[in-house]
């Protein structure tokens, strides 16, 4: 049997130009990529703040979710990818907010930095609807 792909695009041009997508859905199985904090615009969100910019990460995550016929409930894996771990606990203070529910597995890491020098953390989702 083959499963349906379903791509879920928040309107970023670079998802063309690229070949990338904000989320993938096949099956009940919903992947949804580094998730910047950005605005509608593009422009970064909560410079200087990772608990803003880690807010605003959800809530990109979340539509994108929703546009997948998801949500937050379904999410069983997040990554918290940060340029400075010392961030952490400002971090998943933010994404306890959209995860108390769910509570899925989670990793946190640090990398040198991100495309944009602005952006403090990028998170990653994974879910799964549930069946009925």
């Amino acid at each position: 049997m083959e499963m349906d792909r379903q791509r879920v695009s928040n309107g970023n041009p670079m998802e063309e130009i690229v070949g990338f997508s904000r989320a993938v859905r096949v099956g009940p199985f919903i992947a949804v990529g580094g998730t910047a904090p950005v605005d509608t615009n593009g422009k970064t969100v909560g410079v200087g703040d990772v608990f803003a910019q880690t807010t605003r990460c959800f809530e990109i995550i979340e539509a994108a979710l929703i546009a997948a016929g998801s949500g937050l409930h379904d999410i069983v894996r997040t990554r918290v990818i940060l340029t400075d771990i010392d961030n952490w606990k400002r971090a998943i203070e933010a994404r306890k907010a959209y995860c108390r529910d769910a509570r899925p597995v989670d990793t946190i890491m640090a990398i040198n930095r991100f495309v944009n020098p602005e952006w403090l953390v990028e998170i990653e989702v994974d879910a799964v609807i549930a069946e009925a």
